[in-house]
């Protein structure tokens, strides 16, 4: 029996691509290494002993001779920098065509067809930060019980609404019907419910979040599933997926209680792949430039690794990735296009093996991983 454990680190890059600018990255961008910067270097043990510091130079992790792990750094091939793009190459789909962007807010006729959805015009319809829209709208939304419609530089749709104003139901069919009609030139790679509670002035994103992701090709889950081996998502990666192929799903508040799921898990079940997603790293401090929160988030993480590997048995493995960049210390809100760290805990020798093209490594370990027990 066996069971293989995918962790990953939502946004967690460690240097930029070569095709950064052509992303709209500004030069410089390194996610670890400048939270750890902002503040004067982290302390991650357990991160440095399985070798992270061999992928960038983060302030206070050493580069160690003898890593327990094997590291590499992966660089996408996908035409994105996102969580779809990310989780999906991950799993073996490389997306060559980018999905819609939508930098000056989305057209009228698809605002319209949303307004006959929701029965009156949103708010919004430009990119921004998610807490800053709230801000801005928040007040306004709840008087009218209009909703508020924002984008980013992914390939986004998302609905704000305050849980008082518009029931969660109510939202989330809103969110399905903008799912199922977002097609063609306009088929977003995510319809978001951001659901918000609180008043003017103190407004806070609520753990009530859904992601109406566009139905993936076929992929490495799907093949797991026909060899009969269970995925259990943690996280946000039934959403991205939309279900398929997953055997469980468990939503979470925040990165401690998707930590604690994944233990949990691991207590449960004597075989299958957990794949589990960190997002707070992205949407509490990525998107928000906290680079300070990032840098503390990271060493909670770290923290609680040794946790998760006493969980572990003989012959398990640990995968820790991430699916793109979001440097807290660059302009604006956006994501960065980045390589992102591969640590395999695994039965081989740990090493340094450099810079590997394409996340579907982490997926070809998995594969590899349960067809050495077969």
């Amino acid at each position: 029996m066996k069971r293989v454990v995918t962790l990953v680190i939502d946004s967690g890059g460690v240097g930029a691509l070569a095709d950064a600018p052509d992303f709209g990255d500004a030069p410089g961008a390194n996610t670890m290494a400048n939270a750890a910067r902002s503040l004067g270097g982290l302390t991650l043990p357990n991160l440095e002993r399985l070798g992270l510091g061999l992928l960038a130079d983060i302030p206070g992790v050493a580069r160690v001779e003898h890593p327990a792990a094997t590291v590499a750094r992966l660089s996408e091939r996908s035409r994105g920098k996102d969580t779809i793009t990310g989780h999906w190459e991950m799993m073996g789909i490389v997306t060559s065509v980018p999905f819609p962007t939508y930098p000056r807010g989305f057209p009228d006729d698809v605002v319209e067809q949303f307004t006959r959805i929701t029965g009156q015009p949103p708010l919004g319809n430009k990119p921004a930060s998610g807490t800053e829209i709230i801000e801005e709208l928040g007040a306004a939304h709840v008087e009218t019980g209009r909703p508020i419609l924002y984008t980013s530089a992914d390939s986004v749709f998302q609905v704000a609404a305050h849980e008082e104003t518009v029931p969660l139901e109510r939202l989330y069919d809103w969110c399905l019907q903008a799912r199922a009609m977002l097609r063609g030139a306009h088929n977003v790679n995510r319809v978001i419910a951001r659901p918000f509670l609180g008043k003017p002035g103190a407004f806070a994103r609520t753990p009530n979040r859904r992601d109406y992701a566009v139905e993936p090709p076929r992929n490495l889950l799907d093949e797991l599933n026909g060899m009969g081996i269970n995925v259990h998502a943690v996280g946000k990666i039934g959403d991205i997926y939309c279900g398929r192929a997953v055997s469980s799903s468990v939503r979470v508040a925040d990165n401690g209680e998707a930590m604690t799921r994944t233990i949990e898990l691991l207590g449960r079940i004597d075989r299958g792949f957990v794949f589990t997603n960190l997002n707070d790293f992205d949407s509490k401090y990525g998107h928000r430039r906290d680079a300070r929160g990032y840098g503390r988030a990271l060493e909670e993480l770290d923290a609680a690794l040794p946790m998760l590997e006493a969980a572990l048995a003989p012959g398990d493995e640990l995968v820790v990735t991430a699916d793109h960049g979001c440097d807290p210390t660059a302009p604006g809100t956006d994501h960065t296009r980045e390589y992102v760290p591969f640590v395999h805990l695994g039965a081989t020798e740990g090493r340094l093996l450099g810079d590997i093209e394409g996340l579907d490594c982490v997926g070809r370990t998995v594969r590899e991983a349960f067809a050495s027990c077969s």
